[in-house]
């Protein structure tokens, strides 16, 4: 049950997957011209696991955007 003007805990959840997503995509491109002494290196998992947190945290922040109704329709 939601009243109105009320933001779900759920988009601000995405918000932070997406905030840390750019971060972590950001220390894996950084990662590639000053590679790390470590035995995986070459797998780039820094830069696999930021753009799934960007999918993940764009999709929640568009699916529970405040204003969106259930249906995705907007509330009066």
């Amino acid at each position: 049950m939601m009243t109105k003007g009320a933001v779900p805990i759920w988009f601000f959840i995405g918000a932070l997957l997406l905030v840390y997503g750019v971060l972590i995509l950001g220390a894996g491109i950084y990662g590639l011209s000053h590679p790390p002494a470590v035995a995986l290196a070459h797998l780039h998992a820094g830069i696999w696991w930021g753009v799934l947190l960007i999918v993940i945290g764009a999709v929640y922040c568009s699916v529970f955007f405040p204003g969106k109704g259930k249906n995705g329709a907007s509330r009066p």
